[in-house]
C-alpha cells in the first residue's frame, strides 16, 4: 500500500483509524482503503451513519457560536479528529477573531494534518495526547501557550466520550477536566446511543461489533448515563436532547431519522 505524503511515518496504515472513518463519513478523503472498508461495514447496520456525523458537527458549530455569543474567547477540543471544513477554529475565529482553539487528538493523522491546516493561525494549534490522562492535556506545552485557565473554556467533548470504555473511567477524567476550568466555563458533548437510532438495538449492534473488531469498542450509552457527565454542570435549555432539537436554526422535524440518533448537551460550570 503506497503512503500518501499527508501520513506521518510510523502509522501502520493497514489499521482502521477512528478519526480516519469519521473523515470517511464526512466525505473526507484523508483515509485509507482499510478505514472505507470498516466504515462501510459500520453502515450495513446503521446506514444513516453520516447523516449522525452530519448532525453531530451542526449541533457542535451551533455550540461554538452559542459560545462566543456568551463571551467565551476559549475552546479546548479533545478528540478533535482530522479537520474538515466548518471546524471549530474556523466558527469561533469567524464568530470573534481573538478566539483561541487549542485541539487534542491521539491519532498521529489527525495531528499531523491539523498541524499543517493551522500553520499561520496564531490563535489555534494542536497537542498529541489521550483524553483518558487529563494531566497531560492540562500540562501540554500547547495549552500553556493558547489557553488561559483562570478565564471561562469551552470544553468540547464531541464524539469522543463513546470510544472511552467503562474501565477507564470516562466519569473521572471529565469530573478531572472540570475541575481545572474556571467557572462560567461550558462543557459541549455528545454521546452515541441505542436511543433515538430507527432500528433495533439488535440491529444497530452490529456496528458495535464492527467498532470491537477494529480494537475500538464503542459504548453506547443512555440518556441518563450521558447526562451523568454533566455532574458539576448546570446544564442549560433545552437539557440533553437528541443533537438536532439542540437550539436548531430551522424545522428540525425536516432532519434525517438516523440525525435524531445518540444526545448531545452544554453545561456551565457554576
Amino acid at each position: 500500500m503506497e503512503r500518501p505524503a499527508w501520513a506521518p511515518q510510523g502509522i501502520d496504515i493497514s489499521v482502521p483509524s477512528v478519526s480516519r472513518i469519521y473523515d470517511y463519513y464526512l466525505g473526507g478523503s484523508h483515509n485509507f482503503e482499510v478505514d472505507r472498508e470498516a466504515a462501510r461495514e459500520a453502515m450495513r447496520f446503521i446506514p444513516g451513519l453520516p447523516k449522525v456525523m452530519q448532525a453531530n458537527r451542526a449541533f457542535m458549530r451551533r455550540a461554538v457560536r452559542f459560545a462566543v455569543d456568551e463571551g467565551i474567547t476559549q475552546f479546548l477540543d479533545i478528540g478533535s479528529g482530522i479537520p474538515t471544513f466548518g471546524n471549530v477554529h474556523e466558527v469561533a475565529q469567524r464568530a470573534n477573531p481573538r478566539a483561541r482553539v487549542l485541539y487534542v487528538d491521539h491519532d498521529p493523522v489527525a495531528v499531523a494534518h491539523s498541524r499543517a491546516v493551522l500553520e499561520g493561525n496564531e490563535g489555534a494549534g494542536i497537542a498529541a495526547a489521550d483524553l483518558r490522562k487529563p494531566q497531560d492535556i492540562l500540562s501540554a506545552s500547547e495549552a500553556g501557550e493558547l489557553l488561559d485557565l483562570s478565564k471561562p473554556v469551552a470544553l468540547l467533548l464531541v464524539a469522543v466520550l463513546h470510544f472511552v470504555e467503562d474501565q477507564d473511567d470516562p466519569y473521572a477524567a471529565v469530573a478531572e477536566l472540570r475541575d481545572a476550568l474556571a467557572p462560567g466555563s461550558l462543557l459541549v458533548l455528545t454521546h452515541a446511543s441505542y436511543e433515538g437510532i430507527p432500528l433495533s438495538e439488535e440491529e444497530a449492534g452490529g456496528t458495535v461489533g464492527v467498532y470491537r473488531n477494529i480494537k475500538n469498542p464503542l459504548v453506547m450509552r443512555s440518556q441518563e448515563q450521558v447526562t451523568r457527565f454533566f455532574d458539576g454542570f448546570d446544564v442549560l435549555e433545552p437539557g440533553v436532547v437528541s443533537m438536532p432539537l439542540w437550539r436548531p436554526e430551522g424545522d428540525a422535524s425536516h432532519e434525517d431519522p438516523y440525525a435524531f440518533s445518540g444526545f448531545a448537551g452544554v453545561g456551565r460550570k457554576a
